[in-house]
Order: structure tokens, then C-alpha cells, then sequence
């Protein structure tokens, strides 16, 4: 869906939101600290920007944030989990102003990590770029996945199958899906106006998925640690406009 100016100013102000969110979470996470509290945060921030959060209540999500330590992928619910020295936590979240989405997802180190740990965040935060450089007018959707998959695996990594990007506007989940990788179609033709949510997840090990019996938290099927980067992105006649950087 081609979103117009006055949509786009909505979604402006709902992704600051989120970028807000995404720094004050990013200043309360260290060794200590539990992931109930970085919920906490996040709600103070909703409450103080007169937002109302989009994961909150849905389909009977319990939280304000997704919290997803080590081998955990997406979905992780906020609780008694303390992070530890080493950890590594992605932090997923979102934002409603005026009826209109923010989405958007980190991983942050917890104290010193290990290189490997390191070098995992370095390359998912890398391939949502590369990702994000591919949406301009006239462009291939599927091109996103192709240029994720590139830098993942080049270093080594796994992209996640199983979860994707996605359309955003009125809805934070709108068509058409986008895969983080290249699917074998070169997928519909990216316009101007268009609004998506590019959210590539890469793993240390290989790319299957475990649900968990909460029915929320994923997590890798080897146990290997996963990262997670996302932003809300608009493509504009000068290219994408991030939305949710701070």
C-alpha cells in the first residue's frame, strides 16, 4: 500500500516514539538487571509520548517489549530472567500514534561479550543495512532478502527462514511479507510511498527454529546464539527514510 504525506507524518511520530523506546531500554540494560525492568521502561516512555504500545495485548502478548537473550530469536517474554555478564538481549517494540505503526528491534551486548557474540551483531546490524539500501522506487522486493542473506552468510551466519519483514501502516503486520532471504521470485515492484518493517534474524549455527511452550519465545534449534536488527523504513523519491533511528 502506497502510504500518503499526511500518513507518513503519523508514522514519522510513531517511529520516534520507538527510537525512543529502543534509547532508554539500551541505557538499563546490564549484568543485574532483569528483563521485567526493561519492559518497565518502556512503558514509561509510551505513557509519557501519549502512545499506546502494538505489542501489548497482541493476540495475547503480555508485554510492551519482546526480551530474547542468547539463543532466544523473537518473542521472549519480559520476566524474573536477570542478564548476566556476557549475554547478549534483543529488544523488539513498537509504538501507535494517531492509528499509525512504529516497529523496530536491537540486539545489545550485556558487559563484555565474547568475539563471536561481538561479530554476530556486527554482521545482522550490517545486513539490515544492506538490506534497507535495496528500497527505492522501481526496485525488486526480494532484493532486501537477497542482500541480508549476502552479508550473513558471507561472515559465516544463518538467516532465520521462518520469521520475515513485513508491510506496515494501519496494521503493524501488513502484506506483503519480506524475506530475509532470496526466496527464488524477485517479488512485487517496491514504490514509492511504500512503508516496511526489514527485520533480518541470523544465527551463529544453522537456521531452524524451536517454539517454546509459553507459545511465544523462539529460539534456536542447536542453541546457538541468534540476533535480531529492525527498523521501519519508507521509500521515498530520494530513496528509504528510517524511521525508528534515534
Amino acid at each position: 500500500m502506497r502510504r500518503n504525506a499526511s500518513e507518513l507524518a503519523k508514522m514519522r511520530k510513531a517511529g520516534k516514539v520507538v527510537a525512543e523506546i529502543h534509547e532508554k531500554t539500551r541505557e538499563v540494560i546490564r549484568p543485574g538487571v532483569t528483563t521485567r525492568e526493561i519492559d518497565r521502561v518502556s512503558r514509561e516512555v509510551l505513557e509519557r509520548r501519549g502512545a499506546r504500545s502494538n505489542f501489548l495485548n497482541y493476540h495475547g502478548f503480555p508485554a510492551t517489549v519482546c526480551t530474547s537473550p542468547n539463543d532466544m530469536i523473537v518473542h521472549g517474554i519480559p520476566g524474573d530472567y536477570v542478564l548476566k555478564e556476557g549475554d547478549i538481549i534483543s529488544i523488539d517494540c513498537g509504538a501507535i500514534v494517531e492509528g499509525y505503526h512504529g516497529d523496530a528491534a536491537y540486539t545489545a551486548p550485556v558487559g563484555e561479550v565474547s568475539r563471536a557474540a561481538r561479530r554476530l551483531l556486527e554482521v545482522t546490524e550490517a545486513s539490515l543495512w544492506k538490506g534497507i539500501e535495496q528500497l527505492r522506487d522501481g526496485n525488486r522486493l526480494h532484493e532486501v532478502g537477497r542482500a541480508v542473506q549476502d552479508v550473513a552468510e558471507a561472515a559465516g551466519f544463518s538467516v532465520v527462514r521462518n520469521y520475515v519483514g513485513h508491510g506496515i501502516g494501519t496494521a503493524m503486520h501488513e502484506e506483503p511479507q519480506v524475506p530475509n532471504y532470496w526466496p527464488g521470485s524477485p517479488g512485487p515492484r517496491i514504490k514509492v510511498g511504500n512503508v516496511f518493517a526489514i527485520e533480518p534474524m541470523v544465527n551463529v549455527g544453522g537456521p531452524e527454529t524451536v517454539e517454546l511452550a509459553d507459545g511465544w519465545s523462539v529460539v534456536t534449534a542447536d542453541g546457538s546464539l541468534s540476533a535480531h536488527f529492525e527498523h521501519t523504513i519508507a521509500v521515498t523519491e530520494d530513496g528509504p527514510e528510517v524511521f525508528t533511528i534515534p
